[in-house]
């Protein structure tokens, strides 16, 4: 099985992103800042006050009809105002989107807040914003005794425009994603987390999830393009419940298809 985890920046690059997925090999692709907006499509903008990005309206969708033999499942953390080309105001949800390809049944689905709870924000804030993590059961159909159970889990840590430092709010959201972690999963179970967390490497937030038993397989590595041009190149992480299911596990520096670079695990 091959994992693979990226924030799609709202589909900012999305001809990259959208080129790549379908040869990419994933066999469950997980997309951070994923974007839909009820009745639109094509490109709109968005703005907190601090940002203002181009933003797919729908990547959700855009996703879809580039992997159409991959199940999606999307769940939004919250929602807010995006502009069209031509100055109308729609709005716009934001959250998490898992595709699962045709020969991975889901066999268990599973979604809970980190941080924060759903929010329509009549505007987008710059911080504070909710986090959700978003978790599917699957399983090898080829193994003679149906193959061992796999939990994908993946998380959009919270942005601080203060930095990745460990504070009392992100210490909560560790906290909540190992409860998570540990509510879903079987005795049998092999579980992956994935995403944007972030946090540095240095985070309390790993010694929280080592409890629960995930190892990390990212460290210190550069996990930006590009496209990024502050000096910190930490965010995204990927971690495992057993390090001898681990076949291969790479950072991706190319293709860019987003301000990060691409997780690529299999198992």
């Amino acid at each position: 099985m091959r994992i693979v985890s990226v924030n799609a920046w709202g589909g900012a690059r999305a001809d990259e992103l959208l080129a790549w997925l379908p040869v990419s090999g994933a066999d469950v692709a997980c997309l951070q800042e994923v974007t839909r907006t009820p009745g639109r499509s094509g490109w709109t903008r968005f703005d907190d006050g601090e940002r203002q990005l181009p933003q797919r309206a729908d990547l959700f969708a855009d996703v879809r009809s580039a992997l159409p033999r991959h199940q999606g499942i999307f769940v939004a953390s919250d929602s807010g105002p995006v502009h069209d080309d031509d100055g109308g105001r729609h709005r716009q949800d934001f959250g998490l989107a898992t595709f699962a390809g045709e020969r991975w049944p889901v066999i268990g689905l599973d979604s809970a807040f980190v941080h924060g709870e759903f929010t329509d924000h009549p505007e987008w804030t710059i911080a504070d914003r909710p986090r959700a993590a978003l978790a599917i059961r699957t399983t090898d159909r080829s193994g003679p005794d149906g193959g061992r159970p796999v939990w994908v889990v993946q998380v959009h840590g919270l942005r601080d425009p203060a930095g990745k430092g460990d504070t009392p709010a992100r210490l909560r959201q560790a906290t909540r994603l190992a409860e998570l972690v540990d509510r879903i999963r079987g005795p049998r179970d092999l579980v992956v987390l994935c995403g944007d967390f972030n946090v540095l490497p240095s985070s309390e937030t790993f010694a929280v999830l080592a409890d629960v038993g995930l190892t990390d397989l990212v460290g210190d590595a550069d996990t930006r393009t590009s496209s990024y041009p502050k000096p910190v190149r930490h965010a995204s992480y990927l971690l495992v419940s057993d390090l001898a299911a681990v076949k291969h596990f790479a950072v991706l520096s190319t293709p860019e298809v987003s301000d990060h670079r691409a997780l690529v695990l299999d198992i």
